[in-house]
């Protein structure tokens, strides 16, 4: 950091963080923590395996005679008692919470059963019977527009739900008269969040009042309030939502779990008693929002110089199976900054909205911007390449300069302020350039991969609530009424003994609300921050908030501190007028340091700030004419910047700016491909910066984050719907081990549009970062494209010496590229002290299977050669009850036999074939040979690749040698290595 802290305010200084004291003794108030009601009933939600199927018909007969079941609820029952959610365009479509006629992707909520305890419900769902019809599934965007892909919404007529054309200045003359037509194509990739702490609800339902109280850790914005209140068919008054003291992480995730507001609503209203419902890991990695992948086409009119006089950009959004509000927020949330920090005057812009068989898209940090800045920033990498120029020469070549500021793009945003230029010359220098390019060219003459990347981009942060009507024609908006502002509330209060507390309509997730407020207010008010008390949660029933609020597109320091500045600053002026009567002054002449207010002009002057902030309290009588009352100010605030979409469809869709140039060494293991950074650089203007300490926090945090998604991080789906990444083994996320240092640069300039001169700083290295990584690579191998992320395999490809050839090379029939849910193959023997005849009895009778099939509970014969099974069944985390149909059939007794079975449960299904072959082993000993290949889906195969060959090896041999054993094979102890791997997979009842 290169701040030098003031000696004359808080603001600016690095004071110890009032929140770190309860967070780390383990006394944060997290959702999980807080105490609810001896009568409240947990849920646990019964999630489709499939990620397409008509739902035929459910069961609940079982779960509902489940020990200590209290209610079962369905799709039916949800739509019996709600409204669908608010779609986030219009469209002949519905969106509920919950599966009704089918389901669109795997993890979907298809039942809910609420019972006495987590436990008891969770063995009650399993005990649920759902009858799919699997449907084709369509994943990738592109391939969801073809006129052949299974729709998801048949009212809907198609997938593609929305578009929008936009065209800016003269774009189509720019690129007619431009020397040089440069594009590139890019697929950013799913990526999420995963905070610590999942969702969670606490839900319970007045019937005499008609009304909901439901406490969510629920990020905002809260504009989502209105949402859950139309769905649950009550005034927006009579649903009060309440967020806990403390949040394990969000990162705009959170935002997420307002669907389950209203199933747990519900199932409270069904239950008669309160409902909790905490989210377990598997089921927040399969079925909580992710951000968007999007499919871009992006176009540049160049000059010979490496001017840019215009961009076409042609995007494919896609939003998943339902487009849920605040959606398409991530796709127009940019809108206004489609040109990046680049002084373009030319635009067009397509958009199309895309459904597929995913999870719902929701907030991501960073939300559109990782989307926009990598293919804008590699497009200028590649107009560098082509044109033979300097990358960095390019970027400064087409930066908005500084005396254009406050500077307004072709889409209508406003950027405040910046000096890039001046940012691009300290990070170059400071960060050392000349010595990473001499770095480079030693490593390129020893035969080494090494490459620099560059990125500059703007993070905007406030957003305009009037964005995501851009989706909408001009008419459409005309007729729906303007919708535009970013509003801020702050409320401070003065108590009898002169103690003031603050209060903001924002829900912190390690932000430093209460530090950073107590700093603020403290300054306002002339006080230590320890003198200043901050709540920071929020209570829609109780405090002052707006559809607005929340904690979302790195509003808090520059909006909701800057809220809390205004109403200090309100409060400090009624104090000082209260202060001047009591010591003989002009209200102009006070100033309040030190915890008294004093006389400027004669300091000895003065009076404690308790005597004059208690005055209201306890002397209103005393109070001057012009002075109402000092005990409590509330600030509504919202910039004057920030107005509607206009009919020509420009939009600030921000109101404050700031700047980040990044630049990265990096080299490639050439037998790897593994990217390693040997230097990253970050510079960073924000504004007037708040807290030094926490800044750098912010933005470590986010280039943590952003490295996981340029190196790490992808939602992975096979062709049936089915998803891959359902464990943080699949789903690989940054540690401590793969993050390096980075070296972390600021430069200052203030915004004038926000209180404190302050702009966004949580959410620009996951806008940055991923494109400079991905230039970085680019320079050092030579390739063009490239896609997210950029794992070592990935990188490996793409290097240009040849591949030894594989020893063994797959099949054309490799079952692994099929689609369908994910293979397993294998085979095996076992010997069996038996005959081959006592073998084969043993194979058809049911009471012998009941005895050695692994976690059976019981084997019914259907006829000679149908069997019908009940198994307790797990893999890894991942442990359920199955229905299990075997049918044997091609019998060749007494030497062979194919085995085919299905199962299906709650937690997924499987479907499998086998050939069983014996023959003669000699001594009276029967050698049983066996060869598989199964398909397992839902949840159980979401726990990834690295568990499920190893567990189907144990489970299928746990049947053979079980089958050894009752014949009077060789037992396995107890303690052997089958008993330990059975063990740590969870395996049998």
């Amino acid at each position: 950091m290169t701040i030098n802290p003031p000696t004359d305010r808080w603001i600016g200084r690095s004071v110890p963080r009032v929140e770190d004291a309860a967070l780390l003794t383990g006394r944060g108030r997290f959702i999980d923590d807080l105490a609810t009601s001896t009568t409240t009933l947990d849920a646990a939600i019964v999630r489709s395996p499939h990620g397409h199927a008509t739902i035929r018909s459910i069961d609940l007969a079982e779960a509902l005679q489940s020990e200590g079941v209290v209610a079962v609820i369905t799709g039916e029952d949800i739509k019996r008692l709600t409204r669908s959610m608010t779609v986030g365009v219009k469209a002949n479509v519905e969106c509920w919470p919950i599966a009704t006629d089918r389901v669109r992707y795997v993890g979907e909520p298809v039942v809910i059963v609420v019972a006495t305890n987590r436990y008891l419900a969770e063995d009650a769902a399993e005990r649920v019977v759902v009858d799919y019809e699997t449907l084709a599934a369509v994943v990738e965007p592109l391939a969801a527009l073809s006129s052949d892909a299974p729709v998801l919404h048949p009212s809907l007529g198609s997938n593609l739900i929305n578009e929008r054309s936009f065209s800016y200045g003269e774009p189509e003359e720019a690129f007619a008269r431009a020397p040089h037509r440069i594009g590139i194509e890019t697929v950013y990739p799913r990526n999420s969040c995963t905070p610590i702490e999942t969702y969670g609800v606490i839900a319970s339902y007045d019937p005499g009042e008609d009304a909901y109280e439901i406490e969510a850790n629920f990020q905002g914005p809260f504009s989502i309030h209105a949402v859950v209140a139309r769905a649950l068919n009550v005034p927006g008054n009579r649903m009060r939502l309440k967020t806990p003291p403390s949040s394990g992480g969000s990162y705009g995730i959170k935002q997420g779990v307002f669907p389950y507001m209203i199933l747990m609503g519900v199932a409270a209203r069904i239950a008669g008693r309160p409902v909790k419902w905490i989210e377990d890991r598997l089921e927040h990695l399969s079925a909580s929002v992710s951000a968007t992948n999007r499919v871009t086409k992006l176009e540049a009119a160049v000059e010979a110089d490496g001017r840019i006089t215009a961009l076409a950009w042609d995007q494919l959004e896609d939003c998943g199976a339902h487009l849920r509000a605040p959606e398409p927020a991530t796709l127009y949330r940019m809108h206004g900054n489609m040109t990046g920090a680049y002084a373009i005057e030319n635009v067009s812009i397509r958009n199309r909205i895309v459904l597929t068989n995913k999870t719902p898209t929701g907030l991501n940090r960073g939300f559109g911007g990782p989307q926009i800045y990598f293919p804008l920033e590699r497009l200028m990498q590649k107009i560098a390449w082509e044109l033979c120029l300097d990358p960095v020469a390019v970027i400064r070549r087409n930066l908005v300069p500084a005396d254009a500021f406050p500077y307004r793009t072709a889409m209508g945003s406003l950027l405040d302020s910046g000096d890039y230029e001046t940012v691009l010359d300290r990070a170059i220098t400071e960060g050392g350039l000349a010595e990473l390019i001499e770095r480079r060219k030693s490593a390129r003459s020893e035969g080494r991969i090494y490459g620099i990347g560059f990125a500059a981009v703007i993070e905007p942060s406030v957003s305009n609530m009037g964005y995501i009507t851009s989706v909408l024609t001009p008419e459409e908006r005309e007729r729906a009424g303007p919708k535009n502002g970013a509003q801020a509330t702050a409320t401070i209060a003065i108590d009898p003994l002169g103690s003031v507390s603050v209060k903001v309509a924002s829900v912190p997730q390690g932000q430093g609300h209460r530090t950073v407020l107590a700093q603020v207010v403290a300054d306002a008010l002339g006080l230590e921050p320890g003198a200043v008390s901050v709540v920071a949660d929020v209570d829609t029933g109780r405090d002052a908030w707006s559809i607005a609020s929340g904690n979302y597109s790195s509003r808090f320091a520059p909006a909701v501190a800057g809220a809390a500045k205004l109403a200090a600053d309100r409060l400090q002026a009624k104090l000082a007028k209260v202060a001047a009567g009591k010591l003989n002054t002009a209200p102009e002449d006070i100033a309040f340091a030190g915890g008294r207010a004093s006389s400027i002009k004669n300091p000895d002057n003065s009076v404690s700030f308790p005597r004059v902030a208690a005055a209201a309290h306890w002397a209103p009588g005393t109070l001057p004419d012009t002075v109402d009352q000092t005990i409590r100010e509330t600030v509504f605030w919202t910039p004057d910047e920030l107005s509607a979409p206009n009919a020509a469809d420009e939009v600030n869709s921000s109101l404050c700016h700031g700047f980040i140039f990044d630049f990265c060494g990096i080299e490639i293991d050439p037998k790897t491909g593994e990217a390693r950074i040997d230097r990253y650089v970050t510079m960073h203007d924000c504004g007037t910066i708040l807290h030094p300490a926490m800044v750098d926090g912010q933005v470590r945090g986010g280039f943590a984050h952003a490295l996981g998604a340029a190196l790490l991080e992808e939602y992975a789906y096979g062709a049936d719907g089915s998803f891959r990444s359902g464990t943080l083994a699949d789903y690989l996320i940054p540690t401590v081990m793969e993050v390096p240092e980075p070296l972390i640069l600021h430069h200052e300039t203030p915004s004038p549009f926000t209180p404190l001169g302050a702009k966004g700083v949580g959410e620009g290295n996951c806008m940055s970062t991923p494109a400079c990584i991905a230039n970085a690579v680019a320079d050092a191998i030579g390739a063009e494209n490239l896609t997210l992320p950029l794992t070592p395999s990935r990188i490996r490809e793409l290097i240009a010496d040849d591949e030894p050839q594989a020893k063994n090379p797959p099949r054309g029939n490799d079952s692994s590229k099929r689609a369908g849910p994910r293979k397993l193959t294998g085979e095996g023997s076992a010997t069996v002290a038996a005959h081959r005849e006592k073998v084969w009895a043993m194979l058809l009778d049911p009471n012998t299977l009941d005895a050695i099939i692994p976690g059976s509970h019981g084997v019914r014969k259907a006829s000679d050669t149908h069997f019908l099974a009940d198994v307790t069944l797990g893999v890894g985390p991942v442990k359920g009850r199955y229905k299990a149909d075997i049918e044997l059939f091609d019998l060749d007794p007494p030497n062979a036999v194919t085995l085919r079975g299905k199962t299906t449960g709650a937690l997924g299904f499987g479907e499998g074939e086998g050939r069983i072959t014996l023959s003669d082993a000699g001594s009276g000993k029967t050698l049983i040979s066996y060869t598989y290949e199964a398909g397992i889906g839902g949840k159980v195969a979401s726990v990834g690749g690295r568990l499920l060959d190893g567990a189907a090896r144990v489970v299928i041999g746990q049947f053979f040698k079980a089958l050894a054993n009752h014949a009077g094979g060789t037992s396995v102890p107890g303690n052997g290595l089958l008993a330990r791997l059975r063990a740590m997979i969870g395996g049998g009842a």
